[in-house]
């Protein structure tokens, strides 16, 4: 009795294997959009760009071109000579550092109290930790514009009317800080490594410096950039506290812009556009960080 062997052809023993490191290279390979993606980013990006061209190109043309109809669609030739007479107008250069000193006050305050706070309330255990969160998150739901006059009462009473430490104080704290900062460091953050630091000996602090701030890096980054815009940006307090001809912040002094029977709204659009543009250079210099820090905290948490 005799038994034939057959083997398969070649093909169909590299059809499996195939198969397997097309799966593979599924898997792992890169993921590439669609155009109808692409179309969707696109618009997408017309859209959020259209308003910064559309203030540049007023800004660069006059008040009776923008009053025709239809409205200019490209670039004039009065832009610096807007930007220069709203930049003195103004008083721009004043208001331009002291809304620095303000942001970056209030976001460096912010970033390092609210990290500590969103630390204790996230890894220590202390009676009441759950009712103190209840009510940090509880006045988050107070609207602002309830505290304006008991916060002015006391601001004139202190007499710091038109001065920076009116709009400095108020703002040194945020309970969305806390709130953030305590999400991030429940999953950035292991138990594991606080027990070891204090098996070592480390004190509180050291706990703080050494542990809590270095993996809370990226979301500390991306909350101080939230808080220096929200404050470059503030409007409402700053207006009622600061005067245009004494410490006005970038958004107050704008208010000093086109007044007269006839209002210049290219002069109008100028100061806009100068007061947007640290903004721009903050993103543009610090933006990739920010990302990459994103994305290195997504990894390791």
């Amino acid at each position: 009795m005799t038994t034939t062997l057959t083997t398969p052809p070649a093909d169909a023993a590299k059809e499996p294997r195939r198969a397997g490191r097309s799966k593979s290279a599924r898997a792992g390979g890169q993921m590439h959009a669609g155009p109808i993606a692409y179309t969707i980013l696109v618009l997408f990006s017309i859209g959020s760009l259209f308003p910064l061209v559309w203030t540049a190109i007023a800004a660069s043309r006059n008040n009776n071109r923008l009053a025709e109809t239809p409205p200019p669609f490209w670039f004039g030739g009065n832009l610096f000579h807007n930007l220069d007479v709203a930049w003195s107008e103004a008083n721009l250069g004043t208001a331009f550092v002291n809304t620095t000193i303000v942001a970056g006050t209030s976001a460096a305050t912010i970033v390092f109290l609210s990290t500590i706070a969103g630390f204790a309330f996230a890894k220590l255990r202390f009676r009441g930790r759950n009712a103190l969160m209840l009510v940090v998150i509880g006045t988050m739901m107070v609207p602002p514009q309830l505290s304006i006059i008991p916060l002015y009462m006391m601001v004139a009473k202190l007499d710091w009317t038109d001065q920076l430490q009116a709009v400095i104080f108020p703002s040194l704290v945020s309970a969305f800080g806390v709130f953030f900062m305590r999400q991030y460091l429940l999953q950035a953050l292991p138990d594991e490594i606080i027990e070891a630091a204090r098996v070592d000996g480390a004190s509180s602090w050291r706990v703080v410096w050494h542990v809590v701030f270095p993996a809370a890096r990226p979301a500390m980054a991306v909350l101080g950039m939230l808080m220096f815009v929200q404050a470059w940006n503030d409007f409402l307090w700053p207006f009622l506290v600061l005067t245009q001809t004494g410490n006005p912040t970038v958004q107050v002094a704008l208010t000093g812009l086109g007044r007269g029977y006839t209002v210049d709204q290219s002069l109008i659009m100028a100061g806009s556009l100068l007061g947007t543009l640290p903004l721009l250079l903050v993103f543009a210099v610090f933006g990739k960080q920010i990302v990459g820090g994103i994305m290195q905290g997504a990894v390791k948490g």
